[in-house]
């Protein structure tokens, strides 16, 4: 069997090309102002983590006010999360470890310190005021030179155990913690530097109501046929050779394949994926009945079971 490899780069996200609609727009702006954590729900796929990605990169531009990282700093919430876990891990084991190896040799035991890692809201808080704390916590932190402001992305807060939220209330609002094992040190946000907080759900949990208050809240809501057009000409830009014709036909297949799916609906990222694999196959030059044979060939990118496939092959 013979696989032909095309040498094209890979779709890469343009920060500078993510569209907001009014409603979202407004939603971060309200949080910011108000220093709120913005909680987006939606469709996964509808561009609520890629969310942070834009707002860094929006506010890194503005200088007038706060010197933001240009990047957000993202902690993926797991099952097992723990509030701790926001902010730092420490490795407690090979610090053991370490520990009694140095003491067999008569050495002495090394700071607990080498054992601690910022995550995400920590690393932000630590940003803010770098010249306070202990550089063994920031040696791999680029933006270590000078305090800075951070957008941070909570992704997928609802995966966590039902009392994560809750435990986070008092560290977001004030945006400061303490780690113990260095005998409660504090750190917190200084007063000039701001840091922004994400979350994403996909609803599979209720959160919290007393978390709920204090959260600006957005649901996105997924992209009509005419945003998802823009979206595809943006985010493809001049790698693609559609027409405006062929794109609308070809958004609403997509769009007639969700409909018709029983089990999962595909999502904008699917269908950006779809879009750029029809085009490295010369779609767009190949006569009609190819170009039906060329969509169904890759109709895995946009249906994920045996029975969407079942249900949706008919449309082609």
């Amino acid at each position: 069997m013979k696989i032909n490899i095309i040498d094209r780069p890979p779709f890469e996200f343009d920060p500078e090309k993510y569209i907001m609609d009014d409603g979202l727009r407004n939603a971060v702006e309200v949080a910011i102002a108000l220093n709120q954590p913005l909680l987006l729900t939606g469709e996964p796929g509808t561009g609520k983590t890629r969310l942070a990605d834009k707002v860094a990169h929006e506010l890194a531009k503005d200088k007038n006010k706060f010197d933001f990282a240009p990047e957000p700093l993202i902690f993926n919430t797991k099952s097992s999360s723990a509030a701790r876990d926001l902010f730092y891990t420490y490795d407690a084991v090979s610090h053991f470890a370490a520990a009694n190896l140095r003491r067999d040799n008569l050495q002495q035991s090394l700071s607990a310190v080498e054992y601690l890692e910022l995550q995400a809201l920590g690393l932000a808080i630590a940003r803010t005021n770098p010249a306070t704390v202990d550089p063994l916590l920031l040696n791999t932190d680029p933006y270590r030179d000078k305090p800075r402001s951070s957008v941070v992305l909570i992704d997928e807060i609802d995966k966590a155990p039902r009392d994560f939220p809750n435990d986070l209330l008092f560290e977001i609002e004030r945006q400061e913690f303490l780690i113990k094992e260095l005998e409660n040190y504090p750190l917190r946000r200084e007063p000039g530097q701001r840091i922004v907080v994400i979350l994403t759900s996909n609803s599979e949990k209720n959160l919290p109501d007393a978390f709920l208050r204090r959260c600006v809240f957005y649901h996105i809501p997924f992209p009509d046929k005419a945003q998802l057009i823009a979206i595809a000409k943006t985010q493809l830009g001049g790698a693609t050779r559609f027409t405006e014709q062929l794109l609308d036909e070809l958004i609403t297949k997509f769009n007639a394949v969700r409909d018709h799916a029983v089990r999962k609906a595909p999502a904008t990222a699917e269908l950006l994926g779809w879009l750029q694999v029809l085009d490295l196959q010369d779609y767009v030059s190949s006569p009609e009945d190819k170009r039906k044979e060329i969509a169904l060939q890759n109709l895995s990118l946009l249906v994920k079971t045996r029975e969407d496939m079942e249900a949706v092959r008919k449309l082609f």
